[in-house]
């Protein structure tokens, strides 16, 4: 095959059109409900939310915030973090993540990743605890990021954080509604973040977060801090918080997303299962551990000749995305701090290697057959241009 199959329509790199038509009713009567009693800030929406979060994931505490950045911050901050405290984080993910932690006047400590499921790689956090103790560093905790929708290796990681006496967040961005092995994204670590961005699993139509805990303390102070360090009411500012409130509009739209969230998760897993067997054998596919299940973010295979793979794919107007093509701990804003064992090879092949395809519940066998046609094709193209 020299050319993909022509199709009817084009593919959406991530559909929100065809969710929309599916709840677009529901969304307005929620999104009128707002506009008529008016409480745009903190109205009761966001508190409903927040129940209905926290009974979706079995945690105790939900605490909704602006964005995912946001909630990364607040976390921090409910754990008091430092300046000069240092965090270990993958370089393998968005910038966010080591963001939050210098922006405190921590210092990322970057580890490496574990080429198959993306996720950070333990012997790589126990080489950053070394580099750490190694600069002489207060190392203070651990950030593991859900790359692509999968939860990390926690039964591995978690004892290595424990023994070294550091707290674990989860940033869990892209992973809401995965489970690991029975627990639920949003009851592991010590706390778990998540962003509503439009283009997660579970999305808003503009910015959104929330944090989770099962530590009524910690809640306590979440919750102060995402409304300006407030005590008893706004006027009484206890600590430094930060303008965190999600927006009453927001809620309103996720809680109509969240009605529909299960059946969306298993319609992603099901275009997954689709990927793994219609794509070419000479991808790699991405890898699940057992007994966790993903959100699936995104779906990122690797192959060698990446770069001309995307080219030709792009010559057929067939979407695909690169993330991420530059890892942390190579950009510029990042490339004073620590890295875990001076280098991180599993990073550097993966940003040269990885390619997400189209990845939504909305698309249909067709639309997979479609994409693999042309996946192939341009494979195909690229082999026998290197023969």
């Amino acid at each position: 095959m020299t050319d993909p199959i022509p199709m009817r329509r084009p593919i959406e790199f991530i559909d929100l059109g065809r969710q929309q038509q599916r709840i677009r009713e529901r969304l307005d009567t929620a999104v009128a409900r707002v506009l008529d009693h008016g409480h745009y800030i903190m109205g009761p929406e966001v508190f409903e939310l927040e129940r209905r979060l926290s009974a979706f994931c079995d945690v105790r505490h939900t605490v909704s915030c602006a964005n995912g950045t946001d909630a990364l911050v607040m976390a921090l901050m409910a754990k008091d973090l430092k300046p000069g405290d240092a965090v270990v984080v993958p370089s393998f993910t968005f910038c966010a993540t080591a963001e939050a932690v210098s922006m405190l006047g921590g210092i990322p400590i970057f580890a490496d990743v574990l080429e198959d499921t993306f996720n950070l790689d333990p012997a790589s956090l126990k080489q950053a605890i070394s580099t750490a103790r190694d600069e002489g560093l207060r190392l203070a905790g651990v950030i593991t990021v859900d790359l692509f929708g999968q939860p990390c290796d926690y039964d591995a990681i978690e004892p290595i954080v424990r023994e070294n006496g550091l707290w674990l967040i989860c940033d869990a961005a892209q992973a809401f509604g995965a489970i690991y092995r029975g627990r639920h994204v949003g009851t592991i670590g010590d706390i778990t973040t998540t962003s509503f961005f439009p283009a997660k699993p579970l999305g808003c139509y503009g910015d959104g977060g929330a944090v989770f805990t099962d530590d009524d303390e910690t809640a306590e102070v979440l919750r102060s801090l995402r409304v300006h360090g407030q005590g008893k009411d706004k006027y009484d500012n206890v600590r430094i918080g930060v303008n965190g409130r999600l927006d009453t509009l927001q809620a309103a739209i996720l809680l109509e997303k969240l009605a529909v969230f299960p059946e969306e998760l298993e319609a992603r897993a099901q275009v997954a299962d689709r990927y793994d067997a219609l794509l070419p054998v000479e991808l790699a596919r991405p890898a699940l551990l057992p007994g966790t299940t993903s959100a699936w973010a995104q779906y990122t295979l690797r192959t060698p000749s990446r770069d001309a793979v995307l080219a030709r794919l792009k010559e057929h107007g067939m979407p695909a995305a690169v993330y991420y093509a530059r890892p942390l701990h190579r950009q510029k804003a990042y490339a004073h701090y620590p890295v875990a064992g001076g280098e991180l090879p599993a990073t550097d092949r993966l940003t040269a290697t990885v390619l997400s395809l189209p990845m939504h519940p909305y698309l249909t066998d067709e639309d997979q057959r479609y994409v693999a046609a042309s996946l192939q094709s341009a494979f195909g193209a690229v082999q026998a241009a290197a023969e």
